[in-house]
């Protein structure tokens, strides 16, 4: 008695897998899956494939995506950016006066890369400042910043 796979066994068990990722949420088992639909799809193709060879095909496919996904593309996708960054570690950034303080109102600093997701905020400084300067984020009182001109 000769066992023999069909593509229909490979589809099923590439969607099973693919499934599976959703419950046990590796990001590994995806890659296994989607190694068994092209063995079922390549069975599609070539109906007279060994399953020492459909064997094959599954396990260098399979490698394959893990081995660039985790190689390749997941690190590029990191995000970069510091939009959203805590706020110890926004101090010390610099942005440029776009509105000077006046009287009891506040002036208006802008980033160039989002702090605390949002470019431009209200600030207080105790030297004085004028439109175009730069300054740095020397703490944070609410919504507003305490910034220092360094000269």
């Amino acid at each position: 008695m000769e066992f023999e796979l069909a593509s229909w066994h490979w589809l099923v068990l590439g969607i099973l897998l693919v499934i599976m990722e959703i419950f046990i949420p590796s990001f590994t088992i995806f890659w296994f899956g989607l190694g068994a639909l092209i063995v079922g799809v390549l069975l599609l193709l070539m109906p007279d494939l060994s399953l020492t060879g459909q064997l094959l095909v599954w396990l260098l496919a399979s490698c394959s995506f893990a081995l660039l996904w985790f190689k390749y593309f997941k690190p590029r996708m990191i995000d970069k950016t510091t939009a959203g960054i805590a706020r110890e570690s926004a101090i010390g950034e610099s942005g440029k006066v776009i509105k000077m303080p006046v009287g009891e109102r506040r002036g208006v600093v802008r980033f160039t890369t989002p702090v605390l997701s949002s470019d431009e905020w209200e600030f207080i400084c105790e030297q004085d400042v004028a439109e175009g300067d730069r300054v740095f984020i020397k703490e944070f009182s609410g919504n507003t910043l305490i910034v220092v001109k360094l000269d």
